[in-house]
């Protein structure tokens, strides 16, 4: 157990590695200045993106929990998902655009997930100029 890490896995080393290379955009890894310390924080476009092992945060945790044998390990993924579910809306609440990303997305489909962080990059640059916009017209 304390062999295994909790950030600068290699599979978000390998992701972020290729976002450095897709995007001009400045960006922070592994931020503990904001709640649930996320792996990649693009500050300026206030995007905050989650790279979430599928294991420790429960991907389709609810069709496999049965299979776990004893309940310290239900507790710990059910903690993990609640925790991620509170984090998740906090940052949405204080204006974040919160993205969270599944190992196996990354391992299967890495251009489509590295296109939906730049998409969203780009959607929500264009908001902020927006509302920067109304915010001088008023």
């Amino acid at each position: 157990m304390s062999k295994i890490r909790s950030s600068n896995t290699q599979f978000e080393k390998d992701f972020v590695a290729e976002l450095r290379k897709k995007t001009r955009k400045s960006f922070r890894t592994n931020a503990g200045d904001l709640k649930g310390k996320p792996d990649i924080v693009f500050q300026k476009e206030k995007i905050c993106v989650f790279l979430d092992s599928d294991f420790w945060h429960g991907w389709q945790y609810p069709r496999w929990k049965r299979i776990l044998k004893n309940d310290f390990w239900k507790r710990k993924i059910e903690n993990t998902r609640n925790r991620d579910m509170k984090t998740t809306v906090y940052l949405r609440r204080k204006g974040w655009k919160v993205l969270r990303i599944w190992s196996h997305q990354i391992d299967e489909q890495s251009d489509a997930t590295l296109n939906k962080v730049i998409d969203n990059l780009r959607k929500n640059g264009r908001r902020r100029r927006n509302e920067k916009e109304n915010q001088g017209k008023s």
